[in-house]
């Protein structure tokens, strides 16, 4: 079996809502084609080589708060006005998960994929971008684990006053076709985490690459770990998009 190309962008910093909106466009797109390919089948029509396409994003945003569709406004402590003298957005999301921070030294990640290509199974996605991010970890000399019952990856999850997290995953998908995704802390300023409640949890910690190694970390070099592992887990080529964001 061929693997499954994706087409890879660095979008480099971003607005949320622009990423957000990109997000919407390419994964309307494929739900579009995937519409057409089904009336064809129906119909008995040619499909000339009509096919959906997956891509994988990678931005940093602005300082920013995400609430997941179920999530709790009150987790974020600060009101509009504070948020605004402190130059932070905020948006209500459809993604699954609670609130989140975006900003700067954050490696994020979206991976719009129809997964009718590689499996029909969201929590076996999710687990897969675990993973991603675990050997990526694994590389710097760090344990990244799973939290029973919580989506992302943790140092210490099981250890009472010791669990951090270090990536946020949050994902929607419409007709199989994902977008939103993964958040992993790499030079981030910890200090935005403090004005939330991090994914809704009390009593857990959220830590950074930076902050565990005790040094600034090569931005660039998590990336290409993110990417490799990314087409090892997914079984994909990653390759480079020739299309830009569109505002």
């Amino acid at each position: 079996m061929s693997k499954q190309r994706i087409y890879f962008q660095d979008l480099g910093q971003i607005a949320y809502k622009d990423a957000w909106d990109y997000q919407e466009k390419l994964l309307s797109e494929n739900v579009a084609i995937k519409g057409r390919l089904r009336k064809a089948a129906e119909e008995g029509e040619p499909t000339d080589g009509l096919q959906t396409t997956h891509h994988l994003l990678f931005v940093e945003h602005p300082p920013v708060y995400t609430l997941g569709k179920s999530g709790d406004p009150a987790h974020v402590l600060l009101s509009e006005e504070n948020l605004a003298a402190r130059g932070i957005e905020y948006f209500q999301t459809n993604r699954g998960g609670d609130i989140t921070y975006h900003g700067p030294g954050q490696l994020v990640g979206y991976p719009i994929l129809d997964l009718e290509h590689f499996y029909t199974d969201i929590g076996r996605y999710l687990r897969n971008v675990e993973e991603v991010v675990i050997r990526t970890l694994a590389d710097y000399g760090l344990k990244g684990e799973r939290s029973a019952g919580e989506t992302g990856v943790w140092l210490d999850p099981d250890k009472l006053g010791k669990a951090r997290k270090i990536c946020a995953i949050g994902v929607r998908s419409s007709r199989w076709v994902t977008m939103h995704g993964f958040a992993l802390n790499v030079n981030t300023d910890m200090d935005y985490f403090s004005f939330i409640i991090p994914c809704g949890i009390v009593g857990k910690q959220v830590t950074s690459l930076e902050k565990e190694l005790g040094h600034a970390v090569d931005a660039e070099e998590v990336k290409q770990k993110v990417r490799h592992y990314f087409e090892e887990i997914f079984e994909a080529e990653l390759v480079e998009a020739d299309r830009s964001l569109t505002h």
